[in-house]
């Protein structure tokens, strides 16, 4: 059988590489097409159609001024889907780019699966719409979501998070941290993880920040994760004379051998969380206080990181825009790289978040669902 999926950034590919390869156990003729990355093609055994790096745009006005290769993407989507004829669309998150084609594989009587339902309860909720109409099945990673959808006139399945599998199955094959200094070339000093993103904005605004917060505490090193898609010149750019070792392929090592991690909010926020080592959450984006008023507005829940949403309570502390300063992130951090309460209370939030979440065969029970679908 056939399967067309996108997946438009770096999170996206390692949860689709993941979802192949259980569509593969249980469908041994499998035959992929995708634009994703290199995680998906290492499953698929094909190359993407287009590189999700090559899509990774952030924002309404970097949006805008890539208008015209947006444009160019979604036709290429389009003809490709055309030409191939699959069996089935699997969309990953990225909902401005995803629901597009989803209006088009429907229209061509294609079944449209989503896996990683898009964030419309927190904002564009109008985007229901569109998913009740061209989505045959959304399978959600958040357990309150099903509910939510149901609310407003949609069914969904709730399969687990991807994340919790990932981090299982990494885990496992942690080594001490004696060894993990040895392996790196790393000092052997306490660790502060710096996780600024993805995105090339994201990792300008945060890192600075993170840098120098962390540089108020000499006997912690500061260590940065390094994206997959990021040069190590940005890396050296932005850091300045602040440089510090970037480890690329090490993210989940790093969280978890870490005293505390800055992290840009995101999926990240949720890993660090799933991994156990207390973090605060940083998201300067242009620091204006008008821009957060103005998407505070357009929000409709508390809370804008993963562990709190999950589990409706402040778990972790949310740095937003003007709110996320050096001296800002530096309270969070210097309490929580002390045995505090602060440090106790988010250990003890994380377990009711590893609660909540449940099972590790998000992807398994996902490619089920989809197979059962099609037979």
């Amino acid at each position: 059988m056939k399967y067309f999926l996108i997946a438009g950034e770096a999170s996206g590919d390692l949860h689709a590489a993941h979802l192949i390869a259980s569509i593969k156990q249980l469908d041994t003729q499998a035959e992929f097409r995708f634009l994703g990355g290199d995680l998906m093609a290492a499953q698929a055994g094909v190359a993407p159609i287009i590189h999700y790096k090559d899509m990774n745009y952030m924002g309404f006005a970097d949006v805008v001024r890539h208008l015209g290769k947006i444009l160019g993407f979604l036709g290429t989507a389009r003809r490709a889907i055309d030409e191939w004829q699959p069996a089935a669309l699997v969309l990953v998150d990225y909902p401005s780019f995803n629901l597009k084609v989803a209006k088009y594989a429907h229209n061509l009587g294609i079944p449209v699966h989503y896996f990683i339902s898009p964030k419309v309860w927190v904002w564009k909720e109008w985007r229901v719409k569109d998913i009740r109409r061209y989505v045959d099945h959304m399978y959600c990673i958040l357990p309150f979501e099903p509910e939510w959808y149901a609310e407003r006139g949609y069914k969904a399945s709730y399969v687990g998070n991807p994340t919790v599998q990932e981090i299982a199955q990494a885990s496992r094959d942690f080594p001490g941290f004696a060894d993990f200094i040895e392996r790196y070339g790393l000092p052997a000093r306490p660790v502060i993880a710096l996780v600024p993103g993805s995105r090339v904005r994201e990792i300008r605004d945060n890192l600075p920040l993170m840098l120098e917060a962390a540089s108020r505490h000499p006997e912690y090193q500061a260590v940065v994760a390094g994206a997959p898609n990021i040069d190590d010149s940005l890396y050296r750019e932005v850091m300045g004379e602040k440089a510090v070792p970037v480890l690329r392929d090490a993210t989940y090592q790093l969280v978890h051998h870490a005293r505390v991690a800055l992290v840009t909010s995101g999926t990240a926020t949720l890993e660090t969380a799933l991994l156990g080592t207390p973090q605060v959450a940083c998201y300067r984006f242009n620091g204006s206080k008008w821009s957060y008023n103005f998407y505070r507005r357009l929000l409709t829940g508390k809370y804008v990181t993963l562990p709190n949403l999950i589990t409706d309570e402040p778990i972790i502390p949310e740095l937003l825009m003007h709110l996320c300063t050096v001296d800002s992130i530096d309270g969070h951090l210097t309490r929580l790289l002390a045995d505090s309460d602060e440090r106790a209370a988010m250990l003890d939030g994380y377990r009711r978040l590893a609660d909540r979440l449940g099972t590790d065969e998000c992807t398994a029970t996902a490619a089920r669902l989809i197979r059962e679908s099609l037979q």
